[in-house]
């Protein structure tokens, strides 16, 4: 008779374990879907591949040399420079294309980084429960209560952050706590699912069980949790480069900002040696907001029947 209940739990067991598979592709192929069908998803992933594609192959956009003192100064738009020169004699265009490298290192490493502690914490803190779960939330909350951009200065000032390793540091070490907080709180909420106690039920270890059954479930909130960490990252580092507090010799679009501001660039006609690093930092930042407003929409369902009845009532007047 025990041989018999042993056997039909290890049977159910099996059959939950392949329904979870079995889930977890359906939502795969449910969360690509919605992606090809979401405006915002289409508008922010090509604005990303652009900037991306700029970032990998800058010398064939923009053969010049961007450091290059060789041009005369201050010069007008025109075929030879598109956006004209800087007050040094650097072509502003090419500045423009080579700098969307750092940017976007700095937004990537800074984002997975930031999103890697943010899962390992928040997740581990829901998990565990107890005395860990005190512990981390309590470093959580005191890095969300600390207003985030005067730590950033502060920090960076102190440790020098020139460096553009530096300043990924210091990016993510500010940068994750929010996080955290939503993975928490979903890992709370998945905690006595179903299919996590029949994990439980089969002695799959917690390291098991986090990984390869609750992570899988919150592939939309990492993601997003991702964007918003990137999107974070990008900002930062170019307010930070902007004040200074970046590498001047480096070449990124906060650096640019930063030496046309030393230069009065506004005030001595050229405008767009000014304008442009701003408007690229913010389309680049758009690129990740409207990438994370688009897994928003996929993780919380509460917001897509919203979208579907005002399609319905847009068709029907």
């Amino acid at each position: 008779m025990v041989a018999g209940e042993a056997a039909l739990g290890e049977a159910v067991g099996a059959d939950l374990e392949v329904a979870g598979r079995l889930r977890g592709r359906g939502a795969r192929r449910g969360m690509a879907r919605m992606l090809l069908g979401n405006g915002k998803a289409v508008v922010g992933a090509c604005l990303l591949g652009v900037f991306c594609v700029l970032a990998i192959i800058p010398g064939v956009i923009a053969p010049d040399n961007p450091n290059a003192e060789v041009f005369k100064p201050a010069l007008p738009p025109s075929l030879a420079h598109l956006l004209g020169t800087t007050a040094y004699g650097q072509d502003v265009f090419s500045q423009l294309i080579w700098g969307a490298r750092a940017s976007l290192i700095v937004a990537f490493a800074a984002g997975a980084a930031a999103t890697a502690i943010s899962v390992v914490i928040g997740v581990s803190a829901a998990y565990l429960g107890g005395l860990w779960d005190g512990a981390l939330s309590l470093v959580t909350d005191v890095l969300l209560v600390v207003p985030a951009f005067p730590l950033i200065v502060v920090i960076a000032a102190y440790t020098n952050g020139a460096n553009l390793l530096m300043l990924i540091v210091v990016l993510v070490v500010t940068g994750w706590s929010f996080s955290a907080r939503q993975l928490r709180s979903q890992m709370l909420s998945l905690k006595r699912r179903e299919f996590l106690e029949a994990a439980k039920s089969r002695g799959e270890r917690r390291s098991y069980i986090v990984i390869f059954e609750a992570l899988p479930t919150m592939t939309s909130l990492v993601i997003a949790c991702f964007l918003s960490s990137a999107l974070y990252a990008v900002l930062a580092a170019a307010g930070l480069q902007f004040v200074g507090l970046g590498d001047p010799s480096s070449l990124s679009w906060g650096t640019m900002l930063y030496w046309a501001q030393n230069s009065s660039a506004l005030n001595t006609g050229m405008v767009l040696w000014a304008v442009m690093p701003g408007v690229c930092v913010a389309m680049l930042g758009a690129s990740f907001a409207l990438l994370n407003y688009a897994f928003d929409e996929i993780g919380n369902p509460a917001l897509r029947p919203v979208r579907i009845a005002r399609a319905r009532g847009r068709r029907r007047g």
